[in-house]
């Protein structure tokens, strides 16, 4: 959206919205000194000083010459601006008592003023507005103490009082120059907040894409082993006994394993090639046979009642993964052999879908990380949805979710994919 925006015809530049490359500089923070301006400074005192060459030779009457006195003047204003990313305050104070003396000297108007402009400048942009303000109605007072009283006692000789017409010139210019600062002052900071909230952006879709997948790899990885689990156990009890039935469980664990190994293998394909297509489809209530016959294998038998309707691709996928990982806490913590996976299609429109089984409750983990209850909960409010998990009155477990059957904005804007990561 900022790309569009910044390349829209007719709109603002780039670097109006979000601050030139260079302008970072101005914010190093931390523990890390601001950089040197070694390259502006050398540039402004080669101005101030070969302007100001020039600029006095139209102004012999009634002026000094510049001599060695003033070119050390005009010399240690334009210094002073190295360290004025350090040391803000003091330059700003520094250049306009330099550029005062200068002019309490009699010596010619010309480019001195760019460095108090500069310095006045740095001090408003790095948060220290009294100082620039101070330095820049100080710079103006005392030439105008110079200008119409101590004229009389400085040089050059015989010079009269300076006119109020010129005095109006440096206030309007002193204005400007603070005008200026105070503009660049607002937009650092409107970029700094830009930048902090961009950043804050990033790390939120970073937490959220963490728990994306955190939460995939739980509902994928969480029912295969869980049925590797149980016919492992299965195997190992019957491998004496009855061969044949240990086969099979070995067979079971084989082809669990495989298709847990295709769906991790898709996350992480996904994950490494952003936006790219994924190679298989996002899976939905299209494989709830496929579910039914894996819990089969692990000794569960579900009855499906009821017909699930055609859903939106993120509510499928949330659907197909709430009954996934109701079915594997039936495996892993119930006691009943048997389960029922219910859909009901109710006003409004939602479908409700309900998982029971008839307990009683084994207290007996398959290894997982207790977090499917939450994963369970985050899928549907990230729908809009709801989820309602607890013990019935009769000793079984319920896993009840009531999910839109629209698809809400967010989920519009989500593909199944990136839901699925």
């Amino acid at each position: 959206m900022d790309e569009q925006q910044a390349h829209r015809p007719g709109g603002p530049p780039a670097w109006w919205r979000h601050g030139p490359p260079w302008w970072n500089r101005w914010d190093d923070g931390g523990e890390r000194a601001p950089r040197w301006p070694w390259r502006s400074t050398v540039l402004v005192t080669v101005v101030v000083l070969v302007g100001s060459s020039f600029a006095a030779r139209g102004q012999h009457d009634g002026r000094q010459d510049l001599d060695p006195l003033a070119r050390v003047l005009l010399f240690v204003a334009s210094g002073l601006l190295l360290w004025r990313r350090r040391y803000p305050v003091p330059v700003a104070f520094g250049t306009a008592a330099a550029a005062l003396l200068y002019l309490a000297a009699g010596y010619p108007y010309g480019p001195v003023f760019l460095t108090v402009a500069v310095a006045c400048f740095s001090a408003v942009v790095t948060g220290h507005r009294w100082a620039a303000w101070t330095a820049a109605g100080a710079l103006w007072a005392g030439h105008v103490l110079v200008g119409h009283w101590l004229f009389r006692w400085l040089p050059p000789a015989g010079d009269g009082p300076a006119p109020w017409g010129q005095e109006a010139v440096v206030a309007a210019w002193v204005a400007a120059v603070v005008a200026v600062s105070e503009l660049a002052r607002v937009r650092r900071e409107q970029w700094a907040r830009e930048r902090a909230e961009r950043a804050q952006a990033a790390r939120r879709r970073a937490d959220e894409e963490r728990l994306r997948i955190a939460r995939e790899l739980h509902d994928v990885l969480a029912h295969s082993i869980s049925v590797i689990n149980v016919q492992a156990g299965v195997g190992l009890a019957l491998l004496d006994t009855d061969p044949e039935q240990a086969r099979t469980a070995l067979t079971t664990i084989k082809a669990q394993s495989k298709e847990a190994l295709g769906e991790v293998r898709q996350v992480l394909d996904t994950l490494r090639a952003p936006g790219a297509a994924p190679r298989a489809p996002a899976p939905g209530l299209a494989r709830l046979p496929e579910l039914v016959a894996q819990a089969a294998g692990a000794g569960l038998t579900v009855e499906v009642e009821g017909e699930p309707p055609h859903l939106p691709p993120a509510t499928d996928l949330a659907a197909f993964r709430i009954v996934q990982e109701a079915l594997t806490n039936v495996v892993r913590h119930s006691g009943s052999r048997h389960a029922r996976v219910r859909f009901e299609q109710m006003d409004g429109p939602t479908l409700r879908l309900c998982v029971d089984d008839d307990g009683p409750a084994t207290g007996t983990d398959a290894g997982g990380s207790g977090n499917g209850l939450a994963g369970m909960r985050e899928r549907a409010a990230a729908l809009g949805g709801t989820i309602e998990a607890g013990p019935r009155g009769d000793g079984g477990f319920r896993v009840l979710a009531v999910l839109p059957l629209t698809a809400s904005k967010r989920a519009k804007n989500t593909t199944p994919q990136e839901e699925d990561r």
